[in-house]
């Protein structure tokens, strides 16, 4: 089992050069397509813990439902943004790389040399 796991969006050009960068270091992550194998709700917690943000980082706005789900409200609660990503993966923004020094949302992509290096 690898010791890194990537929420990846293959149509996504940013998510391939990232899973790319992985494997050119000599990493074989695991890799789980997000939108066709939804994180739970207690998966995003998790992963917000780990990544250290706030849901609203984590919520992708463009080409998503987030504007018709009304997701720009700033009254909403963490758990109504968590509870929506769960229930439309699209707009969780990707790719999200989880290692054994912790996990990043890389974007920019370049993100992923940060956490390879230590």
């Amino acid at each position: 089992m690898s010791e890194y796991l990537i929420w990846h969006n293959p149509k996504c050009s940013t998510s391939r050069f990232v899973l790319q960068a992985l494997q050119d270091a000599g990493v074989d992550p695991a890799v789980r397509d997000y939108q066709q194998q939804s994180p739970s709700a207690q998966e995003l917690r998790d992963a917000l813990d780990r990544l250290g943000i706030a849901p609203r980082s984590l919520l992708r706005r463009k080409n998503t439902p987030h504007d018709d789900l009304g997701l720009g409200d700033p009254a909403l609660s963490d758990e109504s943004l968590i509870a929506a990503m769960a229930d439309h993966p699209a707009l969780i923004e990707r790719p999200v790389v989880f290692g054994p020094r912790g996990a990043r949302l890389c974007r920019p992509k370049e993100t992923v040399f940060a956490m390879l290096a230590g």
